[in-house]
């Protein structure tokens, strides 16, 4: 084939998009702020090396509701810890009432610490059905804020 013939038939099958398809525009990118009050919970198993907590928050700013969940922990003998924890919102986000899972992860030892909160993917409800994105949680003397 030459190259002329090859440059039309790429632009015949890229331009052709089946009905069945429907494309979506994606809704902006937004990044908010706010503070935290959390509140801790232990749950006390003696025979395991974990700990266990509830975990309850009430967010204020552009996320406002609650945050209900579990976190396990682990602190080592040499000061190295990580937890996990699974933590449901509920409540409004820039406006918009629904709800969505946050997965939490996180370690530290005395060369670095890392935690990365993540937006479930597909766990949004309401109108904050197909939300994706991530959180910074940060802790200063006054408090906790988010990002």
């Amino acid at each position: 084939m030459n190259s002329v013939l090859k440059s039309v038939l790429i632009l015949i099958f890229t331009a052709y998009i089946p009905e069945s398809i429907s494309i979506q525009p994606k809704e902006r990118q937004m990044n908010v702020t706010g503070s935290f009050e959390v509140a801790l919970t232990p749950v006390k198993h003696d025979e395991y090396a974990a700990g266990r907590m509830l975990i309850i928050k009430t967010y204020s700013g552009s996320l406002a509701g609650t945050g209900k969940g579990q976190m396990l922990s682990k602190r080592t003998e040499g000061g190295a810890s990580v937890y996990s924890a699974i933590e449901e919102f509920s409540g409004r986000l820039d406006g918009k009432s629904g709800g969505f899972t946050l997965v939490h992860n996180g370690y530290m030892s005395a060369q670095e610490q890392n935690l990365s909160v993540i937006i479930l993917p597909g766990s949004g409800t309401k109108a904050l059905t197909g939300i994706e994105g991530s959180m910074e949680i940060t802790k200063t003397a006054s408090g906790h804020t988010y990002t």
